[in-house]
């Protein structure tokens, strides 16, 4: 078998199919993007053989781990061939230790080709965190208060071929507390980080990437502390789209949820929003009066942006007139924008 290095594991392997061997719940808290878990141990067998080592001796662990391996051999093998029908894999495991190792000689033994990731998952994870701190970029952020349409915005330009990452869109959130609504389950903040890596990865540094600005948790997971340092030290965009418009832009996005989820989302920022304020939302909730609704949870979220924001140490600020109803023309004015400023 032979060892792969992470940093080369990331100049591609064509062809070849990442197995994690690791449990389950560990693949469930983070994995490398685009990796098959090919557990050698279930959640309940790791726990046996970890309390083994612990309580008698490491001997006795390794052979209650034979017992549980040996019974599913031709199970790994066969899993094996469906997730890569090539037979050609990758193996890691927390440390790219025996569990690895293990894996490793049995499919290498039954004809696949094998590499191992030498330092499995934890030396991937201290490969990405070091590269998002100091890895070069021309970071441009995109900002504007709630209900601009910024999401819009940032997918016309993917269309027109410009270096996107949608923060929103990794984590499953729209970074307010209406912002779970409609969205998949959060990852955890470790696999976000692994996503957001995954994303950078594939963009040339050298061109400009747009973001949007956000602050530094979204929902429940968080920026790494560097790599938002990084945004909030770029060139900044700002979006002035008027009052109406964006009450407009949240009715439309959000009036399609239930009464009963927006009154819960509205007593998630009860305490800022003031109890008079929010009274006056949920009953304009129970007349599906959305219009008013949306302006005072703008009225709220205008304050906590200009507040945030006004903390950013930016490079450069910018202000563009949003007229235009259409996100397309919007999109290619903001290019004209940041070529002229050769952002």
């Amino acid at each position: 078998m032979d060892q792969l290095n992470v940093s080369d594991f990331f100049w591609g392997q064509a062809g070849r199919v990442l197995l994690d061997v690791r449990t389950p719940a560990e693949f469930a808290q983070g994995h490398i993007p685009g990796a098959r878990n090919l557990p050698l141990f279930s959640d309940e067998e790791r726990a046996v053989v970890g309390t083994i080592y612990k309580q008698e001796n490491p001997d006795r662990a390794f052979q209650k781990g034979l017992d549980f391996a040996g019974a599913k051999m031709s199970w790994y093998v066969a899993e094996a061939k469906r997730l890569a029908p090539g037979n050609k894999v990758v193996i890691h495991c927390w440390r790219g230790g025996k569990r690895s190792s293990s894996m490793g000689w049995l499919l290498g033994f039954t004809g696949f080709e094998v590499e191992i990731l030498l330092g499995g998952y934890k030396a991937y994870r201290r490969y990405i965190l070091h590269e998002l701190e100091m890895r070069d970029a021309r970071l441009l952020i995109l900002g504007g208060k709630t209900g601009s349409g910024k999401t819009d915005i940032l997918k016309q330009l993917v269309a027109m071929g410009e270096q996107v990452i949608d923060l929103e869109e990794l984590a499953h959130h729209k970074g307010s507390a209406f912002g779970d609504l409609g969205q998949a389950p959060q990852p955890s903040v470790e696999q976000f980080e692994n996503n957001l890596f995954e994303a950078f990865s594939h963009l040339h540094p050298a061109e400009r990437i747009w973001l949007e600005n956000e602050s530094q948790s979204i929902g429940h997971v968080f920026l790494p502390a560097v790599f938002w340092k990084k945004m909030r030290a770029s060139p900044l965009i700002h979006l002035e789209v008027p009052f109406e418009k964006r009450v407009q832009k949240l009715v439309g996005e959000y009036g399609n949820f239930s009464t009963e989820q927006l009154q819960a989302a509205f007593e998630k920022i009860k305490k800022r929003l003031g109890g008079q304020h929010l009274k006056t939302a949920l009953e304009a909730l129970e007349k599906k009066d959305l219009a008013t609704a949306a302006g005072l949870a703008l009225n709220y979220y205008d304050k906590s942006y200009d507040h945030a924001t006004s903390k950013g140490q930016f490079c450069k600020k910018l202000t563009f007139a949003a007229k235009e109803k259409d996100s397309f023309e919007i999109a290619k004015k903001l290019i004209k924008l940041a070529d002229e400023h050769h952002f």
